[in-house]
């Protein structure tokens, strides 16, 4: 990156509104947001997100297209890997003892067998247990299933257990759990983790310990549905088939055999061929 649109984009993100917009959308990417999907998680005005994301755009950070009616933003990813190659490589030199903690740290997390993978949605009653169930049967051994919810309920959606049971999962042990388990000190490391609902992605939430891979598998909130229970559930149904999709298509991955920018664009992929399925 050159000097003048490094100035620019440091600049942009000096302020602490559009800053909070730019992580944000890290929380999402590479999938692109709403506006008012935006400016609700972040309690911000519709001017004055406007003006943030106009002035995101202009200096290259973010992206925006039109969807029918609707625009929707998301990171450039290609300018922040510039922005952070300019700051490690030609502002900080790429000095060792900057860089070598961050590096060793990326290197070590991927385990020979056992990954553990962490699902979180707003309730951890129904989507992330899903995903945990699912990837705890078709894990093949390769992988140790978790979920958690930032707001999670007392007890599971009971739409949800008998979708699991239909499917012949077991649903003993799994129980609604807050995010707080596994950031606690003595918590397993993990070595993925992925938000399958907007509120849990835009939450704010500190960096995990040894730099997992990550992945937004947004969906919508099954437990939302109206109408009989016999359309109730087949909404449930639906989510269920949905996140299947994605957990196949994980658990397929060579994951021992790709390099962290390799695995990270599989799991990116994932999401964006499942959407165009669903």
């Amino acid at each position: 990156m050159e000097h003048p649109a490094a100035v620019q984009a440091f600049a942009t993100l000096g302020h602490p509104g559009r800053l909070a917009v730019f992580r944000l959308l890290m929380r999402f990417a590479p999938r692109a947001v709403r506006p008012t999907e935006i400016a609700q998680a972040l309690g911000l005005k519709a001017n004055t997100l406007s003006h943030h994301l106009s002035d995101l755009t202009a200096s290259g950070l973010t992206k925006v297209r039109r969807e029918g009616r609707s625009l929707l933003y998301s990171v450039d990813l290609d300018r922040a890997e510039a922005l952070l190659g300019y700051l490690a490589l030609d502002l900080g030199r790429a000095r060792p003892d900057l860089l070598a903690p961050l590096l060793s740290s990326m290197e070590t997390i991927m385990p020979d067998a056992g990954y553990h993978v962490l699902f979180i949605c707003s309730g951890n009653s129904a989507r992330s247990i899903f995903a945990e169930a699912l990837l705890r049967d078709l894990g093949n051994g390769k992988f140790v299933a978790h979920s958690a919810g930032a707001q999670p309920g007392t007890k599971l959606n009971p739409f949800a257990l008998q979708v699991l049971r239909r499917n012949a999962h077991s649903v003993d042990g799994l129980r609604s759990k807050h995010l707080a388990e596994y950031q606690a000190q003595g918590a397993s490391v993990m070595d993925f983790v992925f938000t399958v609902c907007d509120m849990a992605a835009a939450e704010e939430c500190p960096p995990w310990p040894g730099q997992p891979i990550t992945g937004h598998w947004g969906l919508p909130d099954p437990a939302k549905a109206q109408g009989t229970d016999a359309e109730k559930a087949l909404v449930f149904a639906q989510t269920y088939g949905a996140l299947r999709r994605r957990i196949e298509a994980f658990v397929a991955l060579p994951v021992a055999s790709l390099d962290r920018i390799s695995l990270q664009n599989r799991v990116d992929a994932i999401d964006a061929d499942a959407l165009a399925k669903d």
